[in-house]
């Protein structure tokens, strides 16, 4: 009889022990007794009748995610890769449903999933793909609402977060791209060297008027001094073809001398010979008496064209 009583204690024990368990923070354990659903239980510090109560399982109330790849073609025939991640969650007043009515909850979601995109994608251009994302998303998340929520899970967001086309297709994006920046380029450079070219041409202009002023005026200059010369000349008793005459010999032999300082100079005048300057004002007066002898028969002659 002595050793039944420690047997007897130790089974007490044990009893006692499996008569308590726990539950942790947003989980859900469900009881059943005998096979049937008995009650729910929450965080915290439990009790079940041992040997009778059993716990069936424990499902999570936190928000999960569900990461799924569709693969599908678009409206213009282009194979693209989707992944759409779905957040849901248990809801709290419907465990039960959750977990008697549903056994695979991320193959029934999947499989929504595949269905929703496969019919809005092929609708759509791979443009439109990447612009109307969100639109996909949202009509994801509408029939899963709808359809899970009879299961007792809630459907939190669900986001388009890849969208990956054939590789191919990636390339002849990126070339289309980079012609397209480069186009955008080549045109930005096109104005820019036009735009050079319109400065150039009116700095050049500018340097043109400026530079034919300043010869007008060094010209204006030369001939102010000129007309004084021969002034002062004519004071003396020179008359102004002889002035005129004497100026251009007097320029004829400065000219010479100032060639003559240069030593390195390779400046060859021409003529240069001693009787240059006597040739060149005999040549000088002939041209001045000449056009004086022409400008009095021009004057003759208009008065008997009116005469006539």
């Amino acid at each position: 009889m002595l050793p039944v009583i420690p047997i007897l204690i130790v089974l007490g024990v044990l009893i006692v022990f499996a008569a308590f368990f726990m539950v942790k923070q947003q989980t859900a354990a469900i009881i059943e007794r005998f096979g049937k659903f008995q009650s729910i239980r929450h965080s915290g510090l439990q009790m079940k009748i041992p040997l009778v109560d059993r716990v069936a399982g424990k499902l999570s109330l936190k928000i999960q995610q569900l990461d799924v790849i569709v693969e599908t073609k678009t409206l213009d025939d282009v194979f693209v890769k989707l992944k759409v991640s779905v957040q849901y969650k248990v809801i709290r007043d419907k465990v039960y449903d959750a977990f008697y009515k549903l056994d695979y909850p991320h193959d029934q979601i999947t499989s929504y999933v595949f269905d929703v995109v496969r019919a809005e994608v092929p609708k759509m251009k791979l443009d439109d793909v990447f612009v109307k994302k969100d639109d996909i998303a949202i009509a994801v998340k509408s029939e899963l609402n709808d359809a899970m929520m009879t299961y007792g899970y809630d459907i939190i967001k669900t986001l388009v977060t890849d969208i990956d086309p054939d590789a191919q297709v990636k390339e002849a994006m990126n070339r289309i791209n980079a012609s397209e920046r480069e186009k955008i380029a080549a045109q930005f450079e096109g104005d820019a060297q036009r735009i050079l070219i319109v400065e150039r041409a009116k700095a050049e202009a500018e340097s043109k008027r400026l530079q034919g002023q300043g010869i007008a005026d060094q010209r204006r200059e030369i001939a102010r001094g000129l007309e004084e010369s021969v002034e002062v000349l004519n004071k003396v008793g020179i008359n102004s073809q002889e002035a005129s005459a004497l100026i251009v010999v007097t320029q004829h032999y400065d000219t010479l001398q100032s060639i003559g300082q240069e030593t390195n100079s390779n400046l060859i005048l021409l003529p240069n010979s001693p009787q240059a300057g006597s040739q060149m004002l005999n040549d000088m007066v002939a041209s001045f008496t000449a056009s004086n002898q022409i400008g009095e028969a021009m004057k003759n002659a208009k008065p008997k064209k009116k005469n006539e």
